[in-house]
């Protein structure tokens, strides 16, 4: 896996690339600022990037915009998004956009290091990788429209961790129930939410997020 780390902050930026190199992974290059971050990504060409949102000069939106120019120049590019807190705008704008290759963690997820490194994987894999408290606020804000009072309490849990990017056996070993029930949770949430139903964990994770980035909106 080769990555690039854009992040303004020294100490994580570097403690990061130690991580990582540790685990044998190819940190090909680090970036301090946006413009550095996007020619970083011209000249290596990753797999992954591990970005910071906010970044000089403003520190407000620089790095979810350089991730998604990133991701228009390099479409197969895996985009593992760090924020120090919940921000609950940029979370929907990105994810609303597609869930494909595309993670969102809080930064205090990197302390826990097997966490973090398998969010890396699962994202550098395909997959999505969302912070249990990003899903949180968001299923806590919902429709107004009341859409999502139709899931049972069980069925909340499930979706909650469909949005982290858990696939159906993972999902039963964490709620320590059958395979069969979340087959038939899943299949009853997007009966309710009015989502077609796929088989693919990715698209399953999409549908959902597309769903409750409906509320900035709304």
């Amino acid at each position: 896996m080769r990555i690039v780390i854009a992040e303004d902050d020294p100490l994580l930026r570097e403690g990061l690339a130690l991580l990582l190199r540790a685990e044998s992974l190819d940190v090909v290059a680090t970036a301090n600022s946006p413009e550095q971050f996007l020619a970083a990504v011209e000249a290596h060409q990753p797999d992954t990037a591990i970005v910071d949102v906010r970044m000089p000069p403003t520190h407000t939106d620089e790095g979810i915009v350089a991730a998604v120019e990133a991701r228009r120049r390099q479409p197969d590019l895996a985009v593992l998004v760090l924020s120090a807190y919940v921000e609950q705008a940029f979370a929907t704008e990105l994810l609303a956009a597609g869930a494909v290759r595309l993670g969102y963690l809080l930064k205090e997820r990197v302390g826990r290091v097997d966490e973090f490194l398998i969010a890396l994987h699962r994202v550098a894999g395909g997959g999505t990788a969302i912070d249990p408290e990003v899903v949180r606020q968001l299923l806590v804000r919902g429709r107004p429209d009341g859409t999502l009072a139709r899931l049972s309490p069980r069925e909340r849990d499930v979706l909650a961790l469909m949005a982290e990017g858990l696939g159906n056996t993972a999902i039963a070993e964490r709620l320590f129930v059958t395979e069969g029930a979340v087959h038939k949770h899943i299949r009853n949430i997007f009966v309710k939410l009015d989502l077609p139903p796929h088989d693919r964990a990715d698209r399953r994770v999409t549908a959902v997020l597309r769903y409750l980035g409906d509320t900035r909106s709304r």
